[in-house]
């Protein structure tokens, strides 16, 4: 089968002086592209870099983003996303798991990457800026290498990439993606996607995402042309599409709402937009309309993690007015994508009947090959070849799948994932702390906020200011609480176990008006 890499290499022959990427004002073409994943897979094999061995990048949205895991794809090399929202410690897990060879990392982050060294063995730094001397400049990296690439390619096993997603112990697991996989989503997602040579796709989600890399890679499966911001401005967004056409474009429901509270939406052209995907959040039905009417109708919904893809509620499935079985849908995530195979089970393996909740479970082509260094998850995650998502939610009679409930007790605010007992974990290394448990409250921004429900040690005072204070230097600003309750107990249930249903019916109450993420 086709690997992402012969993708590359026959887009640079085929549509050669066709765009890639744009960037900032600067355009690569497909030819261009090739050449210079060629040269930097190559600088990074003469550095010692072998087989499989990891190449981590941590960055925000730019050019050599895409550049790296194109060479990765050429050498078979495990390209290692690095979320560059992460606290140092988190970083420094990251990346003492992975284990990787090179570390390629943007001026920004020097600092950090330079307080961890000591505790790394990491055979090579590469710095994307002002590089310090001990590391080495990324253009030197890629003048380093030969135009033809180096001696050794990638194979359809091999693992592709390493993404790490939080995960429900307080350690983030990193997710194994192989080559073969990856051409398999890109292939299905270009077709789902509707996605041609004259594509535009426009990425602002951050790369280190999943849903990033597939829409991109999707977009080049037929040789279309990404558009990547590195970061998500309302107005550039509005600009870019007039300015460039673009086709194809992914914003969480936040972003969504703040495009279309730009005063002067209406002076834009936007009639080149064929799918505003909306994955990662619930988009209200009032603001689901908002869309349809300034866009028209291009909404499309998904649902997908970093181990696998499912779902899809394409443009044509919107009928916010319709009938009432219509109207329902809005609340599904749609339907499985042609290559997934979808079942729902109740606790003894058993598929559910139409309208009964149930494990949400999946196998694919695309799925995930394991988590890294993590055998007892793997074993939990995948059974008998049928990834077990631990989301909770029902198909209907015609396979529409909607979701009911998070079994891993996550929580989606502004479309990142958030796993209660990682905030719980951070939180119970305060000293004052005697118990803590985290739920997910409603936010009429982010959709849901974190908050804190806590116990301090008799005698201790402490502040919400200060505990949140505390919480974000642990972890990630976005993960860390936005409001903590404080009380003399924690509900149980009979077993002694914290009851979080009587939490979150107590304390459900809304974080109103504006917060920082």
């Amino acid at each position: 089968m086709k690997l992402l890499a012969d993708i590359h290499e026959r887009n640079a022959f085929l549509a050669s002086n066709s765009p890639a990427v744009f960037y900032e004002g600067r355009t690569q073409t497909f030819a261009e592209y090739w050449s210079r994943i060629n040269r930097i897979a190559d600088g990074i094999y003469m550095t010692g870099a072998r087989h499989q061995d990891r190449v981590a990048l941590l960055s925000m949205n730019r050019l050599e983003y895409i550049e790296v895991y194109g060479a990765c794809e050429r050498a078979g090399f495990i390209m290692t996303t690095v979320n560059f929202r992460l606290s140092a410690s988190e970083i420094e897990y990251v990346l003492r798991d992975s284990a990787p060879h090179t570390l390629i990392f943007e001026d920004q982050y020097t600092d950090i990457v330079d307080s961890l060294r000591p505790g790394l063995n990491i055979h090579n730094y590469v710095c994307l800026g002002n590089t310090p001397d001990w590391a080495q400049p990324y253009e030197a990296l890629a003048d380093s290498g030969s135009l033809d690439g180096p001696p050794i390619r990638t194979r359809a096993d091999d693992v592709a990439v390493l993404m790490y997603t939080s995960g429900t112990t307080g350690r983030p697991k990193g997710v194994m993606r192989t080559q073969r996989g990856e051409a398999r989503q890109a292939e299905t997602m270009s077709n789902v996607f509707s996605k041609r040579g004259d594509s535009r796709q426009l990425i602002m989600m951050p790369l280190f995402h999943v849903g990033a890399r597939c829409l991109y890679y999707s977009t080049f499966w037929l040789a279309g042309a990404v558009h990547v911001q590195r970061k998500f401005d309302p107005k550039l967004v509005l600009e870019t599409i007039q300015n460039y056409r673009v086709t194809h474009l992914h914003l969480v429901p936040t972003m969504v709402a703040d495009i279309l509270n730009v005063p002067e939406i209406n002076s834009y052209d936007l009639s080149s937009v064929e799918l505003l995907l909306y994955a990662a959040a619930p988009m209200p039905v009032s603001l689901l309309k908002r869309g349809i009417a300034t866009f028209g109708n291009v909404m499309g919904n998904g649902y997908g993690s970093t181990e696998s893809n499912f779902t899809f509620l394409a443009p044509h499935q919107h009928h916010p007015d319709g009938t009432p079985e219509q109207i329902a849908r809005l609340g599904s995530v749609g339907q499985s994508f042609p290559d997934v195979e979808m079942r729902i089970l109740d606790d003894e393996g058993t598929d559910c009947p139409i309208g009964t909740p149930g494990e949400v479970v999946c196998r694919s082509d695309s799925l995930m090959a394991g988590y890294w260094n993590n055998g007892p998850a793997t074993v939990e995650a995948m059974r008998d070849g049928w990834y077990h998502t631990g989301d909770m939610g029902y198909l209907d009679h015609q396979g529409y799948l909607f979701l009911v409930d998070r079994k891993k007790d996550m929580i989606i605010t502004g479309g990142e994932n958030v796993y209660c007992r990682e905030v719980e974990t951070a939180i119970e290394r305060h000293p004052d702390v005697h118990e803590v448990a985290v739920i997910g409250v409603p936010d009429e921004k982010w959709g849901e906020s974190v908050r804190a429900v806590v116990v301090l040690r008799p005698g201790a005072s402490l502040t919400e200011a200060e505990l949140i204070a505390f919480s974000r230097q642990q972890i990630a600003h976005y993960k860390a609480p936005k409001s903590v309750i404080f009380v003399d107990e924690l509900p149980r249930v009979q077993t002694g176990k914290i009851s979080k249903v009587a939490l979150r019916e107590q304390f459900k109450h809304p974080v109103a008006g504006p917060n920082a993420h």
